[in-house]
């Protein structure tokens, strides 16, 4: 619960505080231009607010409405998810939107995504100033990655330390590295102390390689015991730190990426179980393991059963939840270098809008995916937004999460759906080039059918959080 209170407090800030700055962005432009702001609010209010109030002298009504999809900032003459149809059967006032040149109105309606992607890159920027950037650079993994059937298939290899590919060095084992490998024709890589060339498509499904069980790479981290989890079963069985895994159930392990595809197994054994035999067939371990003893290595196979897991914790096996089979042991860690860079203030400036180019470049490109069968069961709503927070508060992954979100926010309202920005943007460009003005009504039933887009995705989307939480999915 503390854990979920968490992410749960990090989300509604970080999203009170983008939507506030988006919605400041119409607000600022529309006050520039002489255009009024009615109602200025945090969070949507049908029916009734939680909160408002309206300073002496001002023409806007600011608020906190209850329910938490937003914010709005109703601008007078503009028809919008308010839907206040009335108002646009009157005549034009000078201080309407309708009343403006479509270049002003074009920079009120610009004003949310601007300030977001400019948030954005500044707080990147801080970011990179007062932490500075620390990764590990794939080549300095000198124990090198882990590769599935697919790959291997291509030519890599077990143990491979990635340099780079056609189109560019690796910086890090993230994102970017996962994008060149799935676009680069050529992969360069270090093989028992020579440099080899991997020739590869050029067109890999990212998505693919991020999903598939195991995935294409990954870190090759050693099946040696770190630590062991209070009573788990890796405890009861006497399971030891600095023990090496050599198998599971007949399996043969050599790192803790074939260690959690075994366990993987045995929960897909245990999902499907039938009968209490079968139950109990796929709760049983048994591990092999080498362990130093007196100064000598000696060969132990202990027994035991898995524990099954909810994401609650340690927990008996209750029927009808959706469960996972864990040992309960943590893996060492390969000590790589870490590259450390710091960044002055003047620097941090252009390394943050660097920095913020990529991460929306790679948004982006990886937009297409949303458009297959599996990019569309990706699709996340509030619970998988909320669960990219960390889940101890942490001020610097906070802050990178705002601006990945910022990005996230300004991307989405710029795509030409009516009732989002873009939508509006896309008019007022036809308005400008065509210089006719598409009618009311169909600037109304336009607003219609793009909130309806808006709300079959939030449906789909949070959907898709429910489907992944019972376990469907």
């Amino acid at each position: 619960m503390e854990i979920f209170l968490i992410k749960s407090l990090q989300f509604m800030l970080a999203i009170s505080l983008l939507v506030l700055l988006h919605e400041g962005g119409h607000f600022f432009f529309s006050k520039l231009f002489g255009v009024r702001v009615e109602k200025f609010y945090l969070f949507f209010d049908p029916w009734f607010s939680l909160f408002k109030f309206k300073p002496k002298n001002s023409d806007t009504t600011y608020g906190i409405g209850w329910l938490p999809l937003g914010g709005y900032c109703k601008i007078s003459g503009m028809i919008d998810e308010s839907m206040d149809t009335e108002q646009m059967k009157e005549p034009a006032k000078a201080y309407e939107f309708r009343s403006k040149p479509a270049w002003q109105r074009l920079l009120i309606m610009i004003g949310g995504v601007l300030v977001n992607f400019l948030l954005a890159l500044f707080i990147y920027a801080m970011c990179l100033f007062t932490w500075g950037e620390d990764y590990v650079s794939p080549k300095d993994m000198t124990l090198g990655m882990e590769f599935n059937k697919e790959a291997k298939a291509l030519g890599f290899q077990d143990h491979d330390i990635l340099l780079g590919t056609n189109l560019g060095e690796f910086k890090d084992a993230k994102a970017d590295m996962y994008r060149g490998l799935a676009n680069a024709t050529e992969v360069y890589v270090l093989r028992d102390g020579k440099k080899v060339t991997v020739n590869t498509p050029g067109d890999l499904d990212l998505l693919g390689m991020l999903k598939n069980v195991p995935p294409f790479v990954v870190g090759y981290v050693p099946a040696v015991v770190d630590s062991v989890t209070p009573n788990s079963a890796a405890k009861r069985m006497g399971l030891q730190k600095a023990d090496r895994i050599l198998s599971l159930n007949g399996k043969p392990v050599s790192s803790f990426s074939q260690f959690t595809y075994e366990v993987g197994r045995s929960t897909d054994m245990f999902t499907c179980a039938q009968t209490h035999a079968d139950t109990v067939k796929a709760l049983a371990a048994v591990v092999n393991v080498e362990r130093q003893v007196n100064g000598k290595i000696d060969t132990l196979t202990l027994k035991g059963q898995f524990d099954a897991v909810s994401s609650g914790g340690f927990s008996p096996f209750s029927k009808g939840k959706p469960m996972r089979l864990v040992l309960g042991y943590m893996p060492q860690q390969p000590k790589y270098k870490v590259t450390h860079i710091d960044y002055g203030f003047l620097e941090s400036f252009p390394a943050g809008v660097k920095y913020g180019c990529k991460v929306l470049s790679g948004y982006v490109g990886d937009m297409k995916y949303l458009f297959s069968s599996e990019g569309a069961k990706s699709l996340g709503g509030f619970g998988a937004i909320g669960s990219l927070f960390p889940s101890q508060w942490d001020w610097h992954s906070f802050w990178l999460m705002t601006a990945f979100l910022s990005i996230i926010l300004a991307f989405m309202n710029i795509l030409p759906i009516p009732a989002l920005d873009g939508g509006h943007v896309l008019f007022l460009l036809y308005e400008m080039i065509t210089r006719r003005k598409p009618s009311e009504n169909f600037m109304i039933w336009a607003e219609y059918i793009g909130i309806g887009i808006l709300f079959l995705l939030m449906i789909v989307a949070n959907l898709n959080d429910i489907l992944r939480w019972i376990g469907i999915m």
